[in-house]
């Protein structure tokens, strides 16, 4: 029996989950929605098999309607997928986590992009007496932390000016509030792999953070977190743990 059928089942299968894959993408970060013009024009299809495929993803409400006049943002379906996800990964990257906090004998956060801020998801407290203090649900501008800049280092500049308000708010003399200055140094953050926020957001306080998974699309940022007078002088040996302990992520991840 030919199987040549059921080669080409599968091939349209995954030409669909692409195309599916490639519209809840284009509508990321949409928060006012896209109409279906436009979707077919970021995604390059026609207009025909993107409301074809948008139908169906608003019966499973993973996009609902943003307005009146046909556009369509990302939809509450998608919540409980991402919480199944990030509960999972958690699992997974925790060991992790504890590995490199005994390393460095500091607290090490986890944390997601949403929107402009960070939010942390995970977090082993380091046993120090003087230390870094925030928490799981802690949600920190993304524009003045480590983990925040390793993020937003994902996108490019366009993208990161359409997240970020128009105005940086400064927490501390040290906050980068010129975008040109936060851009030059997102720059630096995609060429090296590594994020630094010294005393940014709090005074006294400095991190170093970088991603997991790959570049271009981030699971989350790892970040070590530590009072100001145990990071100056000893960035390079913060850098290379936390980027070993990310690669050991990474591989069990399969990234």
């Amino acid at each position: 029996m030919s199987t040549a059928p059921r080669h080409g089942r599968n091939h349209g299968g995954v030409q669909v989950v692409q195309r599916v894959a490639s519209i809840l993408g284009a509508l990321k970060n949409e928060h006012d929605g896209l109409s279906l013009s436009q979707i077919a024009a970021r995604v390059g299809l026609a207009r025909s098999t993107v409301h074809r495929l948008v139908a169906a993803l608003e019966e499973e409400r993973y996009v609902v309607s943003a307005s009146p006049n046909g556009r369509f943002r990302l939809g509450p379906g998608l919540a409980s997928l991402a919480q199944s996800a990030s509960r999972d990964l958690t699992l997974v990257i925790h060991p992790f986590l504890a590995q490199l906090s005994r390393e460095t004998n500091e607290t090490v956060d986890l944390a997601i992009l949403e929107h402009d801020h960070v939010v942390f998801v995970d977090q082993v407290v380091g046993l120090r007496r003087l230390r870094a203090v925030s928490a799981v649900g802690a949600v920190f501008p993304a524009h003045c932390t480590a983990n925040g800049k390793a993020l937003l280092a994902a996108y490019s500049d366009e993208e990161v000016a359409r997240l970020l308000p128009e105005t940086l708010e400064a927490l501390t003399p040290n906050t980068v509030t010129s975008r040109t200055s936060l851009f030059e140094e997102l720059a630096r953050v995609r060429k090296e792999g590594v994020a630094y926020d010294r005393e940014e957001h709090t005074l006294g306080i400095c991190a170093v953070g970088a991603v997991i998974g790959q570049p271009a699309s981030p699971v989350a940022a790892v970040t070590v977190p530590l009072p100001a007078q145990r990071f100056y002088g000893h960035e390079q040996r913060l850098t290379t743990t936390l980027l070993g302990t990310c690669r050991e992520i990474d591989a069990a991840l399969g990234a």
